[in-house]
């Protein structure tokens, strides 16, 4: 290493607790772009998102269940084709 160079380690955390908090915040961080990502698609595509169907899709807990409605975004002629 080059004097006056320092480099940064990479630290691993070794907690169980410190873990589980590290995947719930990925999980949480994921599940916040996925919807984003929905709301994207659905603007652009036309739909008016009102602010129940907005808290709706933001608050949705279930990966699975935003992809579904991801794919149904992609081809539905309304709103209610996606979320029915």
């Amino acid at each position: 290493m080059a004097e006056g160079i320092m480099q940064a380690g990479v630290y691993e955390w070794q907690s169980d607790f410190a873990r589980k908090h590290i995947a719930e915040g990925k999980i949480e961080g994921k599940l916040e772009g996925e919807a984003e990502l929905l709301l994207v698609v659905l603007e652009s595509r036309g739909f008016k998102i009102d602010d129940g169907l907005r808290r709706r899709i933001t608050s949705c807990q279930d990966l699975d269940q935003i992809h579904t409605w991801a794919r149904r975004a992609v081809t539905a002629s309304s709103l209610n084709d996606i979320f029915a």
